[in-house]
This record gives structure tokens, C-alpha cells and sequence, in this order.
């Protein structure tokens, strides 16, 4: 690569690329992000490049490995353009069908289709349910990009925005825009990234540092993640915008070691910056000097607190710091540090190639721009879905997410990760934004979005995040160590039928200490699973505790497992299947089950033919139903 001495130079690079580049071209774009991968992609890659080659097509085609699609349970993806056809769950097996149909013939691989669940056959990506409801502002680009190839994000205009600011615009100016925007930080809290930076920008210091936050740590997301993984530049950009603004000259990118791959395209893209003369000393020849250091964290979920994070780049051990100075005055060495995630980074470019006005236009009064969730649990689509600040609950999980899975009943959606809170049924017409969230006792967060039905209990959901909570838990203020300790050790007899109504009360009272005196995020957000499912769902706690009966039939201790003998055939699967012999009968007559020896593994009820459903779960003063 030959280094960029200035802007005008960046610009003959981005029409060079351009012209060598044939828009009615077909070009395959191939998900082989981490959850395509999962499903084998790389061999279907593999399998692709060799047989273009074969066939003497590798010069009329464009291949094109992308990073995640977003439709993650029918991986491996591939879209077909500029037809848009779009094939899912691919085998190698199936890579001559796709060239000698679609490539030679101009055909559809019909078996390769979506299928939607009235059976409907969808053709072309922008039919599909889940896109067609999406507004894919910052996650589109993926489908696009190599993220090992700049030159894919240079011809989608990648690094203009960088080049406005630094060659035309005050740092005053950059920052106007930003705040004119009204973007707020999408890692949890929500805060004006705007007022952030100008807080940054007018502390007292001659170092400062701006750093991204991809300590990614909510179980079951992995937005962040798939951002850098499929487009690494648009972060780096942001950055850099950031960087300009606040006037900065040193960044950090704080990453897990868990995300080797986004790790690995990361560093691959800093490189080709560095080559290109987009990163270092007098960048664009504006005089601008700006480096990177990419900082992996161990994994711990507190670290993905600010000032814990900070620490952690100091090499010190992963602790929350008392914020009675803010890390925008003293962050890093003490100097002024500027922190938001991945996803508010990665807006920044979009922002000043589009405009402020054009940003403020999508989402509520207090919630500008898109918002990208992790849609998962018990629904039909899951993967990650962006989409305007304020749609509906319903319309996430019911038109892009296809709704429940099995025909099962909507129960509650968990947003925020395991600190957020459950929302039930009723408010399925909540607009999905920061305020409205918190309104009801959940939070964005980063954008976890967990769906559940009937058969969940909740009572055992707030039990499995106060797991998860207590095991992350630093212990440095006592509030969060043993206020979490002290609830989940209540949940957990609750849990087990040794509960009393007293508890609910104390279990009250010590989520309201937790939230109110513990030192950081964590501890102050770890009871809304708690508070919120006592407020949503008090009558299945006061089952649990009054009864001794799980009504979701989840909780072991609470539950008993029976054979309907008018229901039962013999047909032996439950014997055969059973680990530890409790279940005893003959061939084509009704079996039983030996509860003294039973475990409650539930391997019976799951592998009991549907067409019998000779299984029954019990629990409390249930009964078996007569024959």
C-alpha cells in the first residue's frame, strides 16, 4: 500500500477502487462471522472458491467473506446480489447447485430459501420478515465488507467522515455535531456522548485519551462484537472523529480475550490504517497525530464498568474506583478519558457523512438514531436485529423476531442483560427506548433482548442472573457482594419450597439497600431482575412460597414427574432413555416411575412421543388428571 500524504490522495484512492469495481457484477456476499462459522462456513467458503475455480468463474464472480448477517440461527448465509436472493443453512454439498442453478442458469435454489411460518417461500432478502422490518443504519455495511479488506469499507465512503473533520472542521465543530445529534451511548447507561466528549475536551491536562469499550460481557450478546468482527474501519473511524474532537492523540480499544476473531480482524484493520497513513503521525498531511492500542481484558463482566475498565488498562486488577471524580476529568494515569462502546463509536461516521438533522429524524424525542439488539430465547428468529429507537416490543418479537416458538404463550422479554429487568405481556406496546425502559424497572443496556414463554418460570430467571451477578461480583463494596449474595441465597429456597412470606419482604428490602448504596453499575443494577419480577410477577413468587408449587413446572425440588397410564403405550422410550433406572414396565403396557430413585432430569417428559404426551409434571397439590 502506498501512504495517504493527504485528503485528496484518500479520495483518487477511493475512485480507483471504485473504477476497478462493477456494480452489476454478480458478487456472492458469504456470512463467515463467529456464529457462520459455528455452522461451518469456512468449508463452505472453501468449497466455493475451489469450484469458482473450476469452472473458470472466479474472474466473473465476487466472493465476498463478510462478517455476521444478523439471521445467526440459519447460518451459513449467503446473499446473492444484486438479484438479493438470499440462501440459508448452506452445505458444501450444495455449492454446485447454487453455480450451475443461480450462477450459470439464473435459477433459485428452492430448498435453500426462507421459509416463513405460514410455509410461505421467501425469495429476496429485503421480503424476509426479519430485514424487511429492521433499519439496518450501522450493521447494513457488514454484507458488504470484507473485514479483512479496507478497500471494501474505502468504497462505501469509509474514512470520508474522517476526512471532513480533520481537513474542513474545528474540533469545536465536530463536537457540535455530535451534540446536535443527541446520540447517547449505547453500552448501558445511555449518557449524551456529546456531553461526554466536551467534558473530556475541556478538563484540565495536556494527555488525554478517547477508548472503546468492547468488554462485551451480557450473557447471550455479541453485538459489539459482531461490529468489529464485520466492519472493524467504522469503529476505528469513530474513533478517531472522537479523538480529533476531544483533541487526543493516544486511544485504547479495550476488547475480551474471549473474541479471537474480532481480535484478529482488529488488528488487521489498525494495520492497513497504519500502512495507509490513516493512523500514526500527520495523518492525511493535516497535521493530526493519532495511535491505537488495542488492550485485551480476562473476561471479568465488572471490568466492563468504566472506571474498572480503566484500571484494567493500568494494569491493576478490575475494580470500580469511588466516582466522586468522574473519568472524563481523571480516567487513565489519572488523565482525561473519554469511554463509550463499540455501537456509539461506530455511529460517528454515519453521523457526519449524514448529518446531525438527518440522525435526530430517526427514533423518539429522547432517543435518537437505530439501537442493535441481541434477539434471543424463545422465538422464532433470533440473531441481531437494529432497529429505530422506539418500535415496539411487539413488533421486535412478533414481526422481525416471528414470534413464540412451538405455538407456546409469550410470557416476558428481559432487556438490559442480567441487569436488566422483565417485562411482561401488557406492555408488549412499550416503545423499545432508554427512558421508557427504565420507566417500567428494565434498561437498554447493550442491548441484550431475552425472550421467554409460558414454561418459564420467573422465579428462576432472577435466581440465574443473581448466579451469574454473584459469580462477577468484584466483593470490593459490601453492598454488592453480599446484598447479591444474601437475594439469591433467598431465591434459591424460594427455589426449593423452603421459602416464607416473610421473604418476599426481606428480599425487597435488601435489593433497595443493593441498589442504593452499591459503588458502581453492577451492584446498583443487580436487583432489577429481582424487583422486577416481584413487581410483574408476585403471584408466581407467592406460589412458590405459600403452595410450594412451580406453576412454570421448572423448579426440581417443586416438582414430581408421573406416568398417565390412559396415555401410555410401553413403547419403552422413557425406560430406555432413563440414566438411573427409575422407570420400570413392560412392552405395550403402562409404565411408572419410581419417584424415591427419580432425579428430575426431565429426560422422560422430553423424549415421551408427542402423539402420547404420557409424561406429566406435578407440582404443589396438582394432581394427575382421571383417565
Amino acid at each position: 500500500m502506498t501512504k495517504l500524504t493527504s485528503i485528496s490522495a484518500l479520495e483518487a484512492l477511493r475512485e480507483d477502487i471504485l473504477s476497478r469495481r462493477d456494480p452489476k457484477k454478480t458478487k456472492l456476499s458469504v456470512c463467515s462471522g463467529t456464529g457462520c462459522r459455528a455452522y461451518d462456513s469456512e468449508k463452505v467458503i472453501d468449497s466455493l472458491k475451489a469450484k469458482l475455480l473450476d469452472q473458470g468463474l472466479n474472474d466473473k464472480i465476487d466472493l465476498v467473506t463478510t462478517g455476521c448477517h444478523g439471521f445467526c440461527e440459519l447460518g451459513p448465509v449467503m446473499v446473492v446480489y444484486p438479484e438479493g436472493i438470499s440462501y440459508f443453512k448452506i452445505k458444501p454439498d450444495d455449492i454446485d447447485d447454487i453455480i450451475n442453478e443461480t450462477l450459470n442458469q439464473g435459477k433459485v435454489v428452492d430448498r435453500l430459501l426462507y421459509v416463513d411460518p405460514e410455509g410461505n417461500v421467501i425469495t429476496k432478502e429485503h421480503d424476509i420478515p426479519f430485514y424487511k422490518y429492521q433499519n439496518r443504519v450501522v450493521f447494513g455495511s457488514n454484507q458488504s465488507i470484507d473485514p479483512e479488506n479496507i478497500d471494501d469499507y474505502l468504497a462505501l465512503d469509509g474514512y470520508k467522515a474522517l476526512a471532513t473533520c480533520i481537513g474542513s472542521l474545528s474540533p469545536e465543530e465536530v463536537l457540535e455535531i455530535v451534540k446536535k445529534a443527541k446520540l447517547r451511548g449505547r453500552g448501558g447507561g445511555g449518557f449524551p456522548a456529546g456531553q461526554k466528549w466536551e467534558a473530556t475536551r475541556n478538563a484540565p491536562g495536556e494527555v488525554k485519551y478517547v477508548i472503546v469499550n468492547a468488554d462485551e460481557g451480557d450473557p447471550g450478546a455479541y453485538m459489539d462484537r459482531s461490529i468489529l468482527e464485520g466492519n472493524p474501519h467504522s469503529v476505528l473511524e469513530g474513533l478517531l472523529i472522537g479523538a480529533y474532537a476531544i483533541g487526543c492523540q493516544k486511544g485504547f480499544i479495550y476488547i475480551r480475550q474471549e473474541y479471537p476473531l474480532a481480535v484478529e480482524h482488529l488488528d488487521q484493520a489498525i494495520s492497513q490504517m497504519r500502512e495507509l497513513g490513516l493512523l500514526g503521525e500527520n495523518i492525511l498531511g493535516t497535521g493530526f497525530n493519532f495511535d491505537i492500542i488495542v488492550h485485551r481484558g480476562a473476561g471479568a463482566f465488572v471490568s466492563g464498568e468504566s472506571s474498572a475498565l480503566m484500571s484494567s488498562i493500568e494494569g491493576k486488577v478490575g475494580e470500580p474506583r469511588p466516582k466522586y471524580i468522574r473519568t472524563s476529568i481523571s480516567g487513565v494515569h489519572g488523565c482525561p478519558s473519554d469511554l463509550n462502546n463499540v455501537e456509539t463509536w461506530a455511529n460517528v461516521p454515519i453521523i457526519i457523512n449524514k448529518g446531525a438533522d438527518w440522525f435526530t429524524s430517526i427514533g423518539t424525542e429522547g432517543s435518537k438514531g437505530t439501537k442493535i439488539f441481541s434477539l434471543v430465547g424463545k422465538v422464532n428468529n433470533t440473531g441481531l436485529v437494529e432497529v429505530p429507537m422506539g418500535m415496539k416490543l411487539h413488533d421486535i418479537i412478533f414481526k422481525i423476531g416471528g414470534g413464540i416458538r412451538d405455538g407456546k404463550k409469550f410470557k416476558a422479554v428481559q432487556t438490559g442483560g442480567p441487569s436488566g429487568g422483565v417485562i411482561p405481556e401488557d406492555m408488549l406496546d412499550l416503545p423499545v427506548d432508554f427512558d421508557a425502559l427504565d420507566k417500567v424497572g428494565s434498561m437498554m443496556g447493550s442491548g441484550g433482548m431475552i425472550v421467554m414463554d409460558e414454561d418459564t418460570c420467573m422465579v428462576d430467571v432472577a435466581k440465574y442472573f443473581l448466579e451469574f451477578l454473584a459469580e462477577e461480583s468484584c466483593g470490593k463494596c459490601v453492598p454488592c457482594r453480599e446484598g447479591i449474595t444474601q437475594m439469591l441465597h433467598i431465591l434459591q429456597m424460594i427455589c426449593a419450597g423452603e421459602g416464607q412470606p416473610e421473604d418476599l419482604v426481606l428480599l425487597e428490602e435488601v435489593a433497595a439497600m443493593t441498589k442504593e448504596c452499591s459503588l458502581c453499575a453492577l451492584g446498583q443494577s443487580a436487583p432489577n431482575p429481582v424487583l422486577s419480577s416481584l413487581k410483574y410477577f408476585r403471584a408466581e413468587y407467592e406460589a412458590h412460597v405459600n403452595e410450594q408449587c412451580c406453576p412454570a413446572h421448572v423448579c426440581k425440588e417443586l416438582i414430581t414427574y408421573h406416568i398417565d397410564p390412559a396415555k401410555c403405550k410401553g413403547c419403552g422410550k422413557c425406560l430406555r432413555n432413563c440414566a438411573v433406572g427409575a422407570i420400570s414396565g413392560t412392552k405395550k403396557e403402562p409404565h411408572v416411575i419410581d419417584l424415591e430413585k427419580c432425579t428430575k432430569c426431565d429426560t422422560c417428559f422430553l423424549v415421551c412421543p408427542p402423539k402420547f404426551s404420557a409424561v406429566t409434571k406435578l407440582s404443589g397439590s396438582e394432581v394427575l388428571p382421571e383417565s
